[in-house]
């Protein structure tokens, strides 16, 4: 999360500060009464109602993007709220769906006046719907005759087909499903019996779970389907999630180091954290999907179909104790093989955070040339010593100006600057630390709520680097990450490798409700919303289309399927007027040399060509809809796609050098059975160090075709 200008943000408090009165006046007159509800023991709090007031007058009043709470956003929200609950539309009726048409104009009338009754309705219906399916599941393995001899398909992502016709038709589709599940775990080796128990508990604790989610549960779900239809960064976190958020957000927490989030059934890796176990074990990355959990020697308990923050529980536990995870690998397809990797929790840190050096050696001329690389994992301060005035603290800008004195002090021709997978941090760091390669000027415009703009210049003239520089950056460098990279690249300054960013160009706010309703009898849970969006000084917003490199390197993912890119209702590029700042130039014959020599070294690189041949299997396996049925030809497509990956790996061992492995197994071992942490971590990196190389290899052409004179020259 960003900060914006002390400006703007004091002109944002000011505003929120002076409507606090109304806006306690205008829910204290909200009457629970006004939430008339069927009998359920399952409904809304007056509590909630409060909430939505606050909710309500907060997204119109502050909120960056001006929608207009009517019939066309009320469709939008009830196919959010209603894709939230059902996403693989695997448990309401077509007729269900019809009956919550009328809502298509009503739910916007019924949020105005705080009136939550048709959420917990259609929430109910879910209920009964799932408790039907789980009955017709078990009622399926009590018959235990599974025929995977009959050549059939199934559909596992149904989340675009059609709702069920009728009850006939959804009781095919979970024939298929529970058929599939079966046949899935008997791929993997468990005896009948063993699947029949395995996947009876899976249903029936579907099912309690389901019977267990509470007010708050039904609540959030249906207030994030509303702030979620206003953009993709609004939510709202109930009282249970706002603890959570406040544990994610500390600089110091137990656990694995890894974000997740669930997606259909599974609960999907987004990301590793810096200085955490599962980044530094090598054994965990983005996409793997965790399908089962164990604490230290015990079981292995099944947890797909689990809600994510059930998960998140089980993972979470205390410093030095195991955790044991049933991983099916990114790319794999779903009955593929899993594995299981064994984390030890520790504690994450800021100082495990925190930039890191690195000096990698290339060869120009027959003699060897130092590239320095500086890892920055986030943009990070420390706030309280930086307010008490403290001059010794730490921040990004800090660690790096002294990680560039050190080497310079090792003799570097070049530098490589490490943004990849840098999530964003603090914007005064992001403008601070482009001042270390700039004279002055400006470093990015911010537009706030109001529609005013602000500018944040370079707040010291000193240059602590004015060699020859390259930002490296992938598809999840976002927000301060893209600032900094895009003032690097306007300014001209250095070059920009990679992948397209992700084009998080916004700036959001976190209010706790429960501030503004005092009478409240209990905590009202916190609402994130976007108030400000980012502009480069070329007037170009880094949102949506996020920075793009000049040099493109290939991409594992097409870039429309992830970032900002990927959400349907994002805040569109926008562009506002150019300030004036002082570019350098980049000498246009030097450039080509350079992007020639890139495209004829990835050519030859095996690293680059294993990348490639494992992303385009990735592509296929994506795009391969539906799964066989039948046993036999369910084995052999498993089996030709882990030959393949063999193939490809060994293929690429062989062309650096490395023994081949006989399995996959072999590479990806648990963590225990590695020999040593060198080892751990060198697995962990090699894919990695292909376009970290890389990178390094064009800094140094850079300093061979300047004569290690400044490519860059500041305008007069």
């Amino acid at each position: 999360m960003l900060n914006l200008s002390r400006q703007c943000y004091f002109r944002w408090i000011r505003a929120v500060v002076l409507t606090a009165v109304a806006v306690a006046t205008l829910i204290s007159g909200v009457s629970a009464a006004k939430n008339a509800l069927e009998p359920s023991s399952l409904a809304a709090t007056p509590d909630q109602v409060k909430a939505t007031e606050l909710i309500n007058h907060f997204i119109e009043r502050y909120h960056y993007r001006k929608r207009t709470l009517n019939d066309a956003l009320s469709k939008e929200i009830l196919d959010r709220y209603l894709t939230s609950l059902d996403p693989n539309r695997s448990y309401f009726l077509a007729s269900d769906i019809k009956e919550f048409s009328k809502f298509e104009v009503e739910l916007d009338d019924a949020l105005r006046d705080a009136d939550l009754a048709p959420a917990f309705q259609i929430f109910r219906r879910l209920q009964t719907r799932m408790e039907e399916r789980v009955d017709f599941a078990k009622k399926l393995l009590a018959q235990g005759d599974f025929d995977f001899t009959q050549k059939e398909e199934f559909l596992p992502d149904r989340s675009e087909a059609a709702w069920a016709r009728d009850q006939s038709e959804l009781d095919e589709i979970w024939r298929k499903r529970v058929k599939n599940d079966a046949l899935t775990l008997k791929l993997a080796g468990k005896t009948q019996q063993q699947i029949i128990d395995n996947l009876i508990g899976r249903y029936q604790r579907l099912a309690t779970r389901m019977q267990r989610f509470d007010s708050d549960d039904v609540y959030q779900a249906f207030i994030n389907a509303y702030t979620g239809a206003i953009e993709p960064h609004t939510s709202y976190f109930s009282r249970r999630a706002s603890d959570n958020f406040k544990i994610r957000m500390s600089l110091s927490l137990e656990g694995i180091g890894a974000a997740l989030q669930s997606r259909n059934e599974h609960t999907l890796v987004l990301r590793v954290i810096p200085g955490g176990p599962a980044e530094q074990s090598g054994l965990l990355g983005p996409d793997d999907r965790i399908t089962g959990v164990g604490q230290g020697d015990e079981e292995i308990v099944d947890v797909v179909g689990w809600r994510l923050a059930e998960v998140v529980d089980l993972i979470r536990g205390p410093k030095g104790t195991k955790v044991r995870l049933e991983i099916l690998p990114k790319g794999a397809p779903p009955d593929g093989p899993t594995k299981v990797i064994s984390l030890v929790r520790n504690e994450i840190k800021l100082e495990e955070q925190a930039a890191q050096k690195a000096v990698r050696e290339t060869i120009l001329d027959g003699h060897k040339v130092k590239i320095g690389v500086i890892k920055v994992p986030t943009f990070y301060t420390d706030f309280e010593a930086r307010e008490k005035g403290k001059k010794e603290f730490r921040s990004t800008t800090r660690d790096v100006r002294r990680l560039i004195s050190e080497l310079k002090d090792d003799g570097i021709a070049g530098l490589v600057i490490d943004l990849r997978a840098n999530g964003g941090g603090s914007l005064a760091e992001a403008t601070e630390l482009t001042g270390l390669f700039i004279r002055s000027g400006p470093i990015v415009q911010v537009r706030d709520y109001s529609g005013r703009l602000s500018i944040n210049d370079d707040p010291d003239p000193e240059i602590a680097y004015d060699g020859p520089l390259a930002v490296l950056v992938d598809r999840h460098s976002a927000s301060a990450s893209e600032i900094f990279a895009g003032a690097i690249q306007d300014y001209r300054r250095g070059l920009i490798l990679g992948e397209p960013t992700f084009g998080k160009g916004t700036v959001q706010r976190l209010i706790d409700l429960s501030r503004f309703a005092p009478k409240a009898e209990s905590a009202l849970g916190q609402l994130k919303f976007t108030v400000a969006q980012f502009f480069r000084v070329n007037g170009d917003s880094t949102q949506h289309r996020g920075v793009v490199p000049d040099f493109i390197f290939p991409t594992v993912m097409d870039g429309d399927e992830s970032g900002e890119r990927a959400f349907e209702n994002a805040l569109p590029w926008a562009a506002v007027k150019p300030v004036p700042y002082h570019a350098g130039h980049l000498n246009s014959k030097v450039l080509d040399m350079l992007r020639d020599r890139h495209v004829e070294r990835i050519r030859k690189d095996p690293g680059f060509g294993y990348l490639l041949a494992e992303a385009e299997a990735e592509k296929q396996s994506r795009e391969r809809k539906s799964v066989s049925l039948l046993e036999k030809e369910r084995r052999d497509m498993r089996s030709q796609i882990e030959q393949a990956a063999l193939d490809r790996l060994n293929a690429y061992h062989k062309a650096i050098g490395l023994a081949p492995v006989a399995s996959l197994l072999d590479r990806d071992q648990s963590e225990d059975d590695l020999r040593t942490r060198e080892e751990r971590e060198k697995r962990a990196k090699e894919k990695q160090d292909i376009l970290r190389d890389e990178a390094t290899n064009i800094v140094a052409d850079l300093f061979e075709l300047t004569h290690n004179k400044r490519l860059m020259t500041e305008n007069p």
